[in-house]
């Protein structure tokens, strides 16, 4: 908003992550980090409201302790904020000093100043690859051949609308006022034709929409999929599933908007041109009063445009924390019983239907405010265009079944102009929508198109890791690793321990790519790794994380990931390797059993073999073990880790565990402290050290003691 302010443009995208930016926002400190990469002078300090209005602005406040707004102007002790919640809004100095001082006893509040430096305007502004409504549309393309059809529907709906009123004005000037009634049945029967030929068409319309939006909805959610699944695995560390799940939402809002609103808006306007036309024809002072009322209503509509923007901003942020929190409840059941805060639990989400239902409240306030002013308007103008044709009919210049046609045109009229008016909330509904899903779409691809990648593995496969030092995303964060180097050997198997927070599950997400490291290199033998397709280098490691997740599929599904024909002889032996045969043989269905959410559950145990056995059968060059087995049971794991060694020759293996049972046997073991190396070496090197490691150990092997 800054940025805007003087006059340039910069990526929303970029700014996130300048900010460094993680699900729990931002904070000043990476806010300010972020304004100095792009050329402004910060300062960070707590200001009275004398000392503020004295000042640069515009300026960034932290407010009511949980989000940061722009002040932008002072004048005559009026405060002018920009808040990305709520848009432009002004405060009287006690409303501001309420909202910015901390604590209701302190006199000041955060600021943090900013002024652009020459560096600010040098810069070359870069343009979004954000979404467009021409994107939009090539969607539609494919289905031109449908749409003619539909705009023939339309044009020959508009057609059998059109004859009705003259049906209606004959019935009455020539049918009554003769006595004719065998003219009367003529044009009731051509009503009757008219009404199965309207309803023929719209049924029609109805199918043909169907066809395309069921389509193109399918079309859109699959592309947006495919660009979601094309990100790197650091974004999805920054988003909580709600916010996730409502750019789904999102995208059918615009192709409801596109398939259903706009189609049925083009419809109406060309009833609107030609009922004008004709309106115009029977009497130009009803048409004048049709048209002011026509803008009248328009006006008054557009007025509330803007709160409506705001309250569809606050909607999104509500419902994306509703469905985090309902993913959350379902989810933690177990602790949630477990630690009896069910109330509490309960009561955070009763919060939120608190906070929905204001917003509710708000909503219904505007929408009445909004539809009491229009229909006072419809009202006026029926009152008025009633009393015209009347008194048109009294002095003999309309007959009496002209006046009955005005009273048609007039409503065919008046339903166009609703239509239009909803087509244009509909389109800020899906503007805004457009917006959010472009956020997605402006990310960089995991692996981009344009750059070129590596798709093979070299001959030495040996891992090494050159200074490595890496934080995680948050402005302040202190190093997770600092200036570390470790050498993996091709073939071989390395140990890392340490006591939690070491660093040891950091090192394998950085081998995964997870994350890129803030400073160092990682290479693959004289290779970086970031050289190589994310895709080439994951098809040649197997994995077993903390976290690792089962599917709602079958068991061999879920050991076959990827694979949708399963390989009989390599599940066969994946089973074997993870000692889960006999877990396998007890369940109703075997291998074809179904686990996960849509199935029976299983326990951890067992989840961490599967995770095992998915490993396995995967067959890859490196495998990354993260506590593999710290859920099994002695005998399981003595069998899995006899089993595994002899699955581990001729591999390379990074093993991270507090069991020195899965350790001991390693070629070399790592001993981590706070980010750092502090020992290195074979189990019986560091036994006799008598270090960190033996301090780790001697309470399983009973050493010194």
């Amino acid at each position: 908003m800054v940025i805007k302010w003087h006059g340039r443009n910069y990526p929303i995208q970029k700014l996130r992550a300048l900010c460094q930016i993680n699900r729990r926002g931002v904070n000043l400190l990476g806010i300010s980090e972020a304004a100095e990469k792009v050329g402004f002078r910060s300062l960070g300090v707590k200001l009275t409201i004398d000392q503020l209005k004295t000042a640069e602005l515009p300026c960034v406040l932290h407010w009511r302790q949980n989000h940061f707004v722009i002040l932008y102007k002072i004048r005559k002790n009026v405060f002018y904020i920009a808040d990305p919640a709520k848009g432009l809004i002004t405060y009287t100095e006690k409303d501001f000093a309420k909202n910015w001082f901390s604590h209701k006893e302190m006199h000041d509040g955060i600021s943090l100043l900013l002024s652009p430096t020459p560096k600010f305007f040098d810069w070359e502004e870069e343009k979004g690859n954000e979404l467009r409504w021409a994107y939009i549309l090539r969607y539609f393309y494919k289905y031109r051949q449908l749409f003619i059809q539909l705009m023939m529907g339309l044009l020959f709906g508009t057609f059998l609308s059109l004859i009705t009123p003259f049906l209606t004005q004959a019935v009455v000037d020539i049918g009554i006022n003769t006595h004719n009634l065998n003219f009367v049945y003529l044009i009731l029967i051509a009503q009757v034709m008219l009404f199965i030929g309207s309803t023929s068409v719209n049924f029609i319309r109805s199918w043909i929409l169907l066809h395309i939006s069921t389509r193109i909805n399918v079309s859109i959610l699959t592309d947006f999929l495919m660009k979601l699944m094309k990100l790197p695995i650091s974004f999805f560390e920054t988003k909580t599933p709600g916010d996730i799940m409502q750019r789904v939402q999102d995208q059918r809002n615009i192709e409801s908007f596109l398939t259903g609103t706009t189609l049925s808006t083009m419809f109406s306007m060309v009833n609107l041109v030609i009922f004008t036309i004709i309106l115009v024809y029977y009497n130009a002072v009803i048409f004048s009063v049709s048209f002011i009322s026509a803008i009248l209503y328009t006006a008054w509509i557009l007025i509330f445009l803007k709160r409506r923007r705001q309250l569809n901003y606050k909607q999104f942020e509500y419902s994306s924390g509703n469905q985090t929190t309902i993913v959350e409840l379902v989810n933690g059941m177990q602790e949630i019983k477990l630690n009896n805060c069910e109330q509490q639990k309960r009561w955070g989400w009763e919060h939120i239907q608190a906070s929905l239902f204001n917003l509710k409240v708000k909503n219904l306030a505007l929408n009445q405010s909004q539809q009491a002013g229009s229909m006072f308007i419809n009202q006026a103008k029926n009152i008025l265009i009633t009393f015209l044709s009347v008194k048109a009919v009294i002095d003999g210049q309309m007959t009496l079944g002209g006046m009955m046609a005005i009273q048609y045109i007039v409503g065919q009229i008046s339903s166009p102009i609703e239509q239009m008016v909803g087509f244009i909330q509909s389109y800020q509904d899906a503007k805004i929508s457009l917006e959010r899903l472009s956020e997605i779409h402006e990310l960089e691809d995991e692996e981009p198109t344009d750059k070129q990648l590596i798709n093979e593995l070299p001959v030495d496969k040996s891992i090494n890791m050159r200074n490595i030092t890496f934080r995680y995303p948050g402005a302040g964060n202190d190093p997770v690793l600092e200036n570390i180097d470790i050498l993996i050997p091709q073939g071989k198997t390395t140990a890392i321990v340490g006591m939690s927070g070491s660093g040891k599950t950091t090192i394998l997400k950085l081998l995964l790519r997870f994350f890129e490291p803030e400073k160092g290199e990682i290479r693959i033998g004289e290779t970086k790794l970031n050289q190589f397709g994310y895709k080439t280098w994951r098809s040649q490691c197997g994995t077993v994380m903390q976290d690792g997740f089962i599917f709602a599929d079958t068991i061999a599904g879920n050991i076959a990931v990827g694979d949708e024909f399963p390989d009989p002889d390599k599940l066969t032996h994946a089973i074997k390797v993870a000692n889960i045969s006999d877990f396998i043989e007890d369940l109703p269905f075997g291998l074809q059993t179904k686990v996960g959410a849509a199935g029976s559950g299983i326990s951890q145990g067992q989840k961490q073999r599967l995770f095992i056995a998915r490993a396995v059968y995967k067959n890859p060059h490196y495998l990354f073990f993260d506590e593999a087995t710290n859920s099994l049971d002695a005998n399981n794991e003595t069998i899995i880790m006899d089993n595994l060694q002899e699955f581990f020759s001729g591999r390379t293996v990074v093993v991270v565990a507090h069991r020195l049972s899965t350790v001991s046997s390693a070629d070399n073991i790592i001993v981590l402290d706070k980010g750092r190396i502090i020992e290195q070496g074979t189990h019986y090197e560091l036994t006799c050290l008598q270090g960190e490691y033996y301090k780790l150990v001697k309470n399983q092997l009973e050493l010194g003691v």
